[in-house]
Formats: C-alpha cells, structure tokens, sequence
C-alpha cells in the first residue's frame, strides 16, 4: 500500500505513519517541516494555509497513492484544498474527526446517525480567522466527502490518549503523580471513561482503509472500556511514586472553581457533557476489527515514552496548557 499522509511527525499523524511503515507500506509525508519525519518516510514539505503555493509540492509530485489520511483541525479550507488536490490521485481518503460533530447535548448512546452541528462548511475560514472546533470538524468531513464521495471514510475520534500526546492530559497527570504525596483525584473513582490509544486508532485506520471502508464511525472504546480510578491507579503504579490519590467529590471541586476537563485533565463530572464525551455509541467501528488496549498498557507506553524525552511532554502551540494550578490543590488537599 502507498499512503501520504498530510502530516505525519506528531501525535496522531505520527502513529498512522508508524503503524504503516511497520506493515512495509510505503510512506510520503507532507508537512511544514517543524518536526521530523521518522526514518524511511519520502518527505514533500508545504504549508496547507498557503493555498495553491502551498500545495505546490504535493501538486508537483508525479505519482499517486492507494491512501491519504488527513488529521486537520483548523479551518476547513485546508481540507477541501487539498483534497481536491488529490481527488484523482489517493483511492481512499481517512479524515479523522471528532465526535464533537454531533449537535450538543449529543444524549448517551448517540450513534453516528445522530444530528449534527449546523452551519459548517467546507469553504469556512478561508483567510477569515479562526472556526470553533466543531463546525471545523464537520467542515472537514464535508470537505472530504464533497472530493471524495463514497471513498471517504470519517473517523469520529473522542478523547485520545497515548505515547506522543502533545495536549498535555495524560501526561499531566503521570508528571503529577510522579512528584508524589498527596494527589487530588476528581470523584468517583467508579466514574466510567470512554477513549483510544492513539495506535489503536492508527492501526484500525490503516486495517479499515485497506478493505474500502468509508462513511463515519464512532473510534472510541466501549463506555467504561477503563474506570478514572483505574487510569489513575495505574499512573501510581507505572510512576512508581507512592503518590497517595485523595478522591474528592465533584460538587467539592466545582464549587473551589476546579475546571473539568482542563483544570484536572480528562476528568468531566455527571451530567450532559459527560455523556456526550464518555457515553457516545461504538458498536458500528467495533463491529468493523476496532480493539482497544487495556489502559494499563496505554499508561505504561506514555510513561515510557515521556520518560525517554526527559520528562516533559511536547505541547501544541494551539491548545492551551492543561492541569490544576498548585495553589488550588494545596488549597483543596486543605479542606
């Protein structure tokens, strides 16, 4: 198999480039050049934000390609751009969404017929600045299908968590459990989670891609595939620091102004956004070969991994920091 992939060198993109070149498939990445390919990769290099001159690589380079998996999440410009580009060029395009393409409050067990933002388009964004997440998504799954049609396949991913993370969730959390001693953990523990290794995703990307899959599919686990108590037992574990996890109720955290989801990562208290997020329907991708690793085996490759970079996890420069200010914590370890 021949695959560009339209990025490539980061998380996500970085797994899909990885998972292929370990089945010897032949690999072209096209990036800006901020981060390095990995080994045994062709390399085109442009910018998707530039237009036609920024395409010019991919434009220019003769020869085609049986897959291009696009990861995009800025203006849906850049999608329709480039695949129009490769419309007559790629038999198969996989662009990886997000579940927060589904009209909000998207209830628990939403599939992928349930409704959808409005207002997005492929055309969004065009020099005119930023597009919500959302409407950015859906621009990009309309932009792939309106070049690609019934050879498109959108995989509608939630929460990603893996080796090569550059948000900053869970690698927050191993960083601080590491440091040890008291820890507060957002209750319950019992609390259910719904999420993919970044690898798992890559790899049933490539399997779902190779058998002519196309339309959308929900990539995510099983809700309760892992407990928030067992994703953080683990991080004690694998850390090795005897960090002791104070469980606090949710209503404690929200009223001391505590975040959900940025402030103590990954975390959501019930309600409306924890459905959408942690209940969402998976049985159409499980029923097409998608697996998903004990998270046990997830927190032990980021905990490598992180540890093999020194300690400190690479960070989007579009995606703010993540984590509980310290003074908050002291302040709640306190109560």
């Amino acid at each position: 198999m021949r695959l560009l992939m339209l990025g490539g060198t980061e998380f996500v993109g970085r797994a899909v480039t990885d998972a292929a070149l370990e089945r010897d498939w032949e690999v072209t990445v096209f990036h800006r050049g901020h981060h390095a390919p990995p080994p045994g990769v062709r390399v085109l290099t442009g910018d998707r934000t530039g237009g036609r001159e920024g395409l010019a690589a991919l434009a220019d380079h003769r020869g085609d390609w049986d897959l291009v998996v696009d990861t995009w999440s800025g203006v849906p410009t850049a999608v329709r751009d480039s695949a129009r580009l490769l419309a007559d060029r790629a038999g198969h395009c996989t662009y990886v969404s997000s579940r927060s393409v589904y009209a909000y409050p998207a209830p628990a067990g939403l599939d992928e017929d349930g409704p959808l933002v409005t207002g997005a388009s492929p055309d969004e964004g065009g020099g005119a600045g930023d597009v919500p997440y959302d409407r950015a998504k859906r621009g990009g799954e309309l932009a792939a299908l309106d070049a690609f049609g019934d050879r498109a396949l959108l995989a509608r991913a939630g929460l990603i968590i893996g080796p090569g993370e550059n948000i900053g969730r869970l690698p927050w959390w191993l960083t601080r459990i590491a440091r040890g001693g008291p820890v507060i953990a957002p209750g319950p523990r019992t609390a259910g989670l719904q999420y993919i290794d970044a690898r798992d995703l890559a790899s049933w990307l490539l399997d779902a891609a190779a058998a002519g899959l196309h339309g959308a599919y929900n990539t995510v686990s099983r809700p309760g595939h892992a407990t928030l108590g067992e994703l953080l037992d683990a991080c004690v574990r694998v850390t090795g620091s005897g960090a002791e996890l104070r469980w606090t109720d949710p209503d404690t955290l929200l009223a001391a102004g505590v975040e959900p989801w940025t402030g103590l990562p990954i975390w959501l208290p019930p309600g409306e956004l924890y459905d959408a997020m942690y209940a969402g329907g998976h049985g159409r991708a499980e029923a097409a070969g998608l697996r998903c690793r004990p998270v046990g085996e997830t927190v032990a490759a980021t905990w490598s991994w992180l540890c093999g970079r020194g300690g400190t996890a690479p960070q989007r420069p579009d995606r703010p920091a993540v984590g509980l200010d310290p003074r908050l914590e002291a302040k709640l370890l306190a109560l």
